[in-house]
């Protein structure tokens, strides 16, 4: 990999951010504070745009060979980056945003990027009949995007969260001599350094749907291209603190008869907010969750599927019972 690309996307993003809150105003991209919101003043909302567009443009300029070579990773990144930008202009539904996710999910599909396996237990590999690898692939590739665009809540949040998993995909894909995983997390990785010195706290502007469906989708493709080299459940715990947190919401949202789309503040990031009332705190605590999670995954991936899968659950359980907790105090 060109180590100059690196520097062109860098600068390229900062520059890019800087003129899309500049116009932002102008076409409507500005997130006004409601009942949900910690802001309290109007902030540009979708910087996602100018810090994607960055990555496209310089491998559209500087390497194209790489971008021919990956088509097919980086049209299934443009599809959901299409649904962030419609949905930071006009609010669309969860259901349209679910099908360009779908159509995302069909072109890694096509091109042999999905879930075959979920490990080994007691000598026994689980491999998915041919029939579930779709599925199974969208349902995981679906949950991720989502469940990293609920994460977006506080100032430098879901940004640092990602930082913390695309490092750790970044040392898989060196160890392993990976090249897209070591290109692909390198890119997202700078670009979000770029981006976070206008997003950490007090933030000037908001990555917006465009920023974190991409990212999750970035995400989820990593995860998927590691499984070649670490266990299936060592990927959960890489990715742990945004799938923990919204399946346990989505679950107690259901068990009130409520959506599991309806919007609240029961995400862990408000109950740690509430307690200091201080957004630092709040993302650097999570932050360092994550961190933890990560290091947890990469080394169970060498204790085996059975113990990776043991561990998980009772980190779902303690994750789970603080949840409850701090939902009993309110």
């Amino acid at each position: 990999m060109n180590e100059l690309l690196l520097v062109y996307i860098f600068l390229s993003s900062l520059a890019g951010i800087a003129i899309f809150m500049f116009f932002a105003q102008k076409v409507g991209l500005i997130d006004i504070p409601n009942e949900r919101s910690v802001h309290k003043k109007p902030i540009p909302r979708g910087a996602g745009i100018a810090f994607i567009l960055a990555i496209f443009i310089t491998l559209l300029l500087f390497d194209l060979e790489y971008l021919k070579t990956y088509y097919y990773i980086y049209l299934a990144i443009v599809m959901v980056f299409i649904a962030g930008v419609w949905d930071d202009l006009k609010n669309i539904s969860p259901i349209i945003k679910f099908i360009f996710i779908f159509v995302s999910s069909i072109i890694l599909y096509i091109n042999d990027v999905a879930i075959y396996s979920l490990g080994t237990y007691f000598e026994y590999e689980i491999i998915l009949p041919a029939w579930m690898v779709f599925p199974f692939s969208f349902f995981a590739i679906a949950g991720y995007t989502n469940a990293l665009n609920l994460m977006d809540g506080l100032d430098g949040l879901a940004a640092s969260i990602s930082m913390v998993i695309l490092v750790t995909f970044l040392a898989i894909g060196l160890l392993h001599h990976d090249e897209l995983i070591i290109s692909l997390s390198s890119f997202f990785i700078v670009t979000l350094f770029a981006f976070l010195l206008f997003n950490w706290y007090p933030a000037k502007v908001f990555m917006g749907d465009s920023g974190s469906l991409s990212l999750g989708m970035v995400i989820s493709i990593l995860g998927i291209y590691s499984t070649q080299y670490i266990t299936p459940i060592s990927i959960l715990f890489i990715v742990a603190l945004p799938v923990l947190d919204t399946f346990i919401v989505m679950i107690r949202r259901m068990q009130r008869h409520i959506s599991p789309f309806h919007a609240d503040k029961n995400h862990m990031h408000h109950f740690l907010f509430n307690v200091k009332g201080d957004i630092r705190y709040t993302v650097i605590i999570l932050t360092m969750m994550q961190m933890i999670f990560s290091i947890i995954g990469y080394q169970v991936s060498h204790a085996g599927d059975f113990l990776s899968l043991i561990l998980f659950i009772l980190l779902f359980s303690i994750y789970l019972n603080l949840f409850d907790q701090r939902l009993k105090r309110r």
